[in-house]
């Protein structure tokens, strides 16, 4: 809902005419709170890591841990209606500042504890404290590669 075109070359952003379009669960501070520098890319970019976060969220809930896994639910289900308005959103994440909460059984697995610790550096109320793009990629390829890595034998 926030989709803006950008021109590498000429710096051109072309926002449309509404700041506030867009799903509101998955919608990060600064544009709930309306303090997204909408003249800057690189805002856009920060509030889609807030997004991707809740997104990990959302698929490590789902995933089976020590035969447990817990119902689809979205992201910020405990403290909104099911349809929440952009003022709900607002006092939860903003006021409150409210995150997931992330499930301890998540802890008791080394990769799902890995990507616990991404997603919370995901929701960072500063976007400029948020991972980048880059080091999430770089954070799950190391991941992976360890995974894939045959164990010595005894």
């Amino acid at each position: 809902g926030l989709a803006v075109m950008h021109s590498q070359g000429s710096d051109y952003l072309d926002i449309g005419n509404n700041p506030r379009v867009g799903t509101k669960r998955y919608m990060a501070p600064e544009v709930l709170s309306e303090q997204i520098r909408t003249d800057c890319f690189e805002s856009y970019k920060k509030t889609d890591i807030w997004a991707y976060g809740l997104v990990l969220w959302e698929i490590a809930r789902r995933t089976v841990v020590n035969g447990i896994v817990e119902e689809y639910r979205p992201p910020f289900f405990d403290a909104v209606p099911s349809d929440p308005s952009f003022e709900d959103m607002k006092k939860v994440v903003c006021v409150d500042q409210q995150t997931p909460v992330v499930p301890n059984r998540l802890f008791s697995d080394s990769v799902l504890s890995a990507l616990a610790k991404i997603m919370k550096e995901c929701w960072y109320q500063s976007p400029s404290a948020r991972l980048t793009a880059l080091r999430i990629k770089k954070t799950l390829k190391k991941l992976n590669n360890s995974l894939e890595k045959p164990k010595p034998e005894q």
